[in-house]
């Protein structure tokens, strides 16, 4: 079997060693370290269906922080200038809006 048709965290014996597929060319050798596989190497898989990918992740955000920011952003646009009702209504339909996204 070749590299490229091994699914990301596949595992693998290549040159007598085992390896996980980390990435399009990389993988992580059982003892430890990178590698970058070639193309044309011919693998030994050793798993029969291999390892899912973990989903992955975004940064976590503190919601405290992200409403503390949020407010202030609000208060902001309420100070720019223009027709004051016009923007105060489209701003409160905004915000209403935002938060019930997040719910």
């Amino acid at each position: 079997m070749k590299f490229q048709q091994l699914p990301m965290g596949a595992r693998f014996e290549y040159e007598g060693k085992v390896y996980t597929k980390t990435g399009p060319i990389q993988a992580a050798a059982e003892s430890g370290g990178q590698r970058v596989i070639p193309r044309f190497a011919v693998l030994k898989p050793l798993d029969e269906k291999p390892k899912a990918e973990a989903p992955r992740r975004g940064r976590k955000l503190d919601e405290a922080a992200v409403m503390a920011a949020f407010e202030a952003f609000c208060a902001e646009c309420a100070d720019l200038p223009g027709a004051a009702a016009e923007r105060a209504a489209a701003l409160a339909s905004a915000r209403q809006r935002f938060l019930a996204a997040l719910k």
